[in-house]
């Protein structure tokens, strides 16, 4: 299955665009699929193409010294058929030769047509939603277990071969397909592969766009899907993408799906088109700037939605928001937790200077956040700000100035940072909590080593060390940041 070097549709192209037989008398158009996935047909009022009988060859079953070769040398063949095709529509129709014991052979379908309870006794049978290419494909596949498919046809070919009920010959495709996926043909396939009912392909689809999310959503089959695939990405905690770019390609996605319903591209109906997916836009992580510069001016929000978010930003205790505010992280895997401490006592106060520790781990990791303490004083709100350094370069690495409400337990509150931050190995951070509040609760028996397993036994090893300068009087033994929360 040779390529060439220019593309259709995403995939490298074969420069030829034709697909030889095994004897070398009949030939096939490679064709593309049309974006709904339906094989695309020319008119209707065009008589079949014929395909010319070979002429009869005496003794030739001499010439072939196995059992594939013999059945090979009968595909598109009209020595002893006993069924023909015509197979797509008007000027591009075929009319195909085959054998109804081959086929019925190798599909349950065709079986089914041939010798069912409601058989066909036609000699003759229309097929007008398949591609000549493709049908040609899956019969050289039942005939000689060969395997002909190309950037062109592999979508009519996977259609056909669904149809036909020849997993096989699906199976091919869908390798086919997965060796040239990239991130600029990852929504393109991603919907063949969700309207072909293809989960394994959908799967490494989406893994490219989590990896890639930048790439592929610039590409132009982005805004090509439809509603639910647009659904399926947002919804996915992997995507490695500022929540600001993804919600500028949405706006470019409903702005495509506007022309396809023949609509104004105007505010209204961009919210309307955009329906069940908008709510899967995390607002809470961008920050009040990009907001302001691009969700708050789109008119794309009902303007309660665009205050109370204002009003989420900005002030405790914050405006409960219908948005998802999990951060999107580029990982696999369970959340982890440390907690440094044993125990917890009362009166840890606040004065305008920052809570800091020093750490370094023994593996790439992905914080997320940390664990804090609340007040002493019962249920209270506290603004704070955290921060990951990286502590020789003095490197901000992740910051989020933020709130939280806290119950008045000894418990810790989780405050989150908007993207993961990475952290690698034995490299030195310091972890740092600015808050304003009233007095709180504090870790003491501070652990200056904390290991954590995983149920697979991976081991991540936590190293803490006191921050020397400025200090709220956090250290190893005592004090705030109790807890850090990551991935591995």
């Amino acid at each position: 299955m040779a390529t060439g070097s220019s593309s259709v549709g995403g995939l490298p192209s074969n420069h030829d665009g034709q697909e030889r037989t095994s004897s070398g008398s009949a030939q096939c158009g490679a064709s593309a699929v049309l974006p709904g996935g339906v094989p695309p047909s020319g008119p209707s009022a065009s008589p079949p193409v014929q395909v010319q009988p070979r002429e009869p060859m005496y003794n030739w079953q001499a010439t072939k010294s196995s059992l594939k070769e013999r059945f090979a040398f009968l595909f598109n063949n009209e020595l002893l058929s006993d069924v023909r095709f015509v197979v797509g529509k008007g000027r591009q129709a075929q009319r195909i030769p085959a054998h109804r014991f081959v086929l019925a052979a190798g599909s349950a379908v065709f079986d089914a047509m041939f010798n069912g309870g409601m058989a066909t006794t036609s000699a003759e049978i229309e097929l007008p939603d398949v591609e000549p290419a493709a049908f040609l494909a899956l019969l050289r596949f039942l005939y000689s277990d060969e395997v002909h498919i190309g950037p062109e046809t592999v979508m009519t070919t996977l259609y056909t071969a669904k149809k036909y009920a020849v997993p096989a010959l699906e199976g091919h495709c869908v390798e086919f397909l997965t060796k040239h996926l990239r991130a600029d043909n990852a929504f393109l396939l991603l919907t063949q592969a969700r309207l072909f009912d293809e989960p394994q392909l959908a799967s490494l689809c989406l893994d490219i766009i989590d990896k890639s999310t930048a790439d592929a959503i610039n590409a132009e089959g982005f805004t090509d899907i439809d509603l639910d695939t647009l659904c399926a990405v947002l919804e996915r905690d992997t995507l490695s993408i500022r929540e600001n770019r993804l919600f500028g390609a949405v706006v470019r996605w409903a702005e495509a799906e506007c022309y396809r319903q023949q609509l104004p591209p105007i505010s209204e109906n961009k919210h309307k088109v955009l329906g069940k997916a908008l709510p899967l836009i995390r607002f809470p992580l961008m920050t009040v700037e990009e907001f302001a510069a691009g969700p708050a001016q789109s008119g794309i929000l009902f303007d309660r939605e665009v205050v109370n978010l204002f009003l989420h930003f900005t002030v405790n205790p914050k405006p409960r928001v219908h948005y998802i505010d999990r951060p999107r992280c580029c990982l696999r895997g369970d959340e982890c937790s440390i907690n440094r401490f044993q125990q917890v006592e009362s009166r840890w106060g606040y004065s305008g200077t920052s809570d800091r520790i020093r750490f370094n781990v023994n593996k790439r990791i992905c914080i997320v956040g940390f664990g804090l303490y609340g007040s002493i004083h019962g249920p209270t709100d506290y603004q704070v700000t955290i921060q990951i350094i990286e502590s020789d370069k003095r490197t901000t690495l992740g910051q989020n100035e933020t709130g939280f409400s806290c119950d008045g337990s000894a418990n810790t509150f989780r405050v989150m940072f908007k993207e993961p931050v990475e952290i690698l190995p034995n490299v030195s951070y310091t972890a740092r909590a600015t808050l304003k509040g009233p007095d709180s609760h504090y870790g003491t028996k501070g652990l200056k080593k904390v290991t954590q397993e995983t149920v697979t036994g991976t081991k991540t090893t936590f190293l803490f060390f006191s921050s020397p300068g400025n200090n709220n009087g956090t250290s190893v033994e005592d004090g705030q940041i109790p807890e850090i929360i990551y991935y591995t």
